[in-house]
């Protein structure tokens, strides 16, 4: 293997050796996965360079050896006559052959093994690829995209063309089915179908999937169809012994639900239900309105609102550094009050906080309500990192920036929070505060509560991605340089429950941000108290 090669593979070690599974949270993390696959590429067709070479010698040897071998069966008495061939045979026989059978059992592959074996440990796992599987269907039904379209890859703002084969459609049927999602099994084991039946070829059969396909309309209540589907796949596969079993057992609930349904005369029940499935109610109750603000629809910007939204220089207070160049200051929403800023971090110190939080990178994790612990959670699909002013001058001129804009100190502030999400990544709806029954949320930081939320947008989002606020209805998209700035909490300190808010899952792109949280302690004369308990 090339000197080069493994200098490469060290280097990616370092990088990938501080990544443990959770590729799917973070696209900044899952972009050293194409220079590893890269490299495996690159040592792949120096296998083959030496594989070639090693089948070229053996035809050439295998066509030498054809000539001369015509030409002695063809006499071996008077070709042997000649004492030179006669001591040549033997040679052959005792030397070359032997040669070349050393030739034919060198190991080439050696190198390009030992270079898999030792990558394949800091490769995506099982999690991973269900957690990529889970982002495309929550990407499925967050913008309402059916199967066909994701496999076809029409998704907007894209710049490259990719599309899912009938084996990957049938991988993400499979994932969902492993996760009783039986829900998404259907459409995506249908897709499956629908590729097959147009004649895209594959590894998966109509059997295999009329296999999990019938099992999962089952589950959805769908008898009639799933004894339909049975039937089908016996047809396919009359051995299929599992097939065998569900059929009599389908007949037989059906047999038991038309009896019961006759002793009441009425034949209502026995009525084909058509194959169209009600997606399952979650644990969100706003699952609606925020997906929909996801997709741009329901926001509640009403001409008599946008009358109240303005534009306008901003010098934080008169601030002296703000009074010579005064941000560009932009309303979002009139009440709460969200504004956006405008070139509030420069291309190059999004490039530089980014490269310095890459390596930091780790699953973001949520507060837990009861505990106060923090642990990972499924409705946040992010990593993050956490950035002090002695990592980079850039951090604390940032830092700066942000006291200068709000008038809020950040020696009370949590440090500056780094993130980047993932295939679909997302935060779902949440509050930044904690509330009365939280009151142990922050009590080590011993700063009180999260005062107001800064939040930088360092790159731009082709598609998806919006900061939403569902009781408000209103929906923010991603500018990179701005920074959207909120108060948490009322001037009495009381929570503002109308700043609950979301990410927005990530449909195209590689969505960075970063943020910070001011704290109550240090404010109380740079942001005084009201007078009641809703000021």
């Amino acid at each position: 293997m090339k000197h080069w090669v493994s200098t490469l593979l060290v280097a990616w070690f370092a990088v990938l050796g501080r990544v443990q599974a959770e590729f799917f949270t973070s696209i900044g993390h899952m972009t050293d996965l194409i220079y590893a696959e890269k490299d495996l590429v690159q040592s792949l067709k120096e296998y083959i360079l030496v594989e070639e070479a090693k089948l070229s010698k053996v035809k050439s040897w295998a066509d030498k050896m054809e000539a001369l071998t015509s030409k002695s069966a063809a006499d071996p008495e008077g070709y042997l006559a000649h004492p030179v061939n006669a001591y040549k045979l033997v040679k052959r026989l005792n030397t070359d052959w032997p040669a070349l059978e050393d030739l034919v059992l060198q190991d080439s592959a050696a190198g390009f093994i030992a270079n898999l074996s030792v990558q394949r440990q800091f490769f995506p796992t099982e999690e991973d690829e269900m957690g990529a599987a889970k982002a495309l269907m929550r990407l499925q039904d967050t913008y309402k995209l059916d199967p066909d379209t994701i496999s076809k890859g029409q998704l907007p703002g894209t710049k490259y063309q990719a599309v899912l084969s009938v084996d990957d459609c049938f991988g993400m049927g499979r994932s969902a089915y492993n996760e009783g999602d039986y829900y998404h099994t259907v459409l995506w084991m249908e897709q499956v179908l629908k590729q097959l039946d147009a004649g895209e070829e594959g590894t998966t059969t109509k059997a295999q999937v009329l296999d999990y396909l019938s099992y999962a309309v089952f589950q959805l209540g769908d008898l009639h169809r799933a004894l339909e589907l049975t039937r089908r796949l016996l047809s396919l596969d009359p051995s299929h012994e599992r097939a065998g079993g569900n059929l009599r057992y389908f007949e037989q609930l059906l047999e038991e639900e038309r009896e019961k349904m006759l002793s009441n005369q009425t034949e209502a029940g026995l009525a084909t239900q058509e194959s169209i499935y009600e997606r399952p109610v979650d644990y969100l109750p706003e699952r609606d309105i925020y997906e929909s603000l996801c997709r741009g629809e329901g926001v509640k910007l009403t001409p008599r609102r946008q009358k109240r939204l303005f534009c306008r220089y901003h010098h934080g207070n008169r601030t002296p550094q703000l009074l010579i160049a005064p941000f560009k200051e932009e309303d979002e929403w009139d009440s709460p009050h969200i504004v956006r800023y405008y070139d509030v971090m420069s291309d190059e110190e999004i490039e530089r906080i980014k490269e310095i939080a890459k390596p930091k990178l780790a699953r973001a994790t949520v507060r837990d309500p009861k505990t106060g612990v923090l642990t990972v959670a499924s409705y946040r699909v992010s990593k993050s990192s956490w950035l002090e002013e002695d990592d980079d001058p850039v951090v604390a001129r940032v830092n700066r920036r942000m006291q200068h804009i709000t008038g809020l100190t950040v020696k009370t502030a949590e440090l500056l929070q780094v993130a980047n999400y993932g295939m679909g990544g997302q935060y779902e709806p949440h509050f930044d505060f904690s509330r009365k029954n939280e009151q142990d949320a922050f009590k080590r930081l011993g700063t009180g509560n999260r005062v107001a939320t800064f939040l930088n947008y360092m790159s731009d989002v082709e598609a998806g991605g919006a900061t939403v606020f569902p009781d408000l209805g209103a929906a923010i998209w991603p500018k990179k340089g701005t920074a959207v700035f909120w108060y948490n909490l009322l001037r009495s300190g009381e929570g503002d429950y109308r700043t609950r808010h979301a990410a927005c899952p990530v449909l195209v792109g590689c969505k960075w941000v970063s943020n910070k949280w001011f704290h109550e302690r240090g404010q109380e004369f740079l942001r005084p108290c009201g007078s009641t308990e809703v000021d």
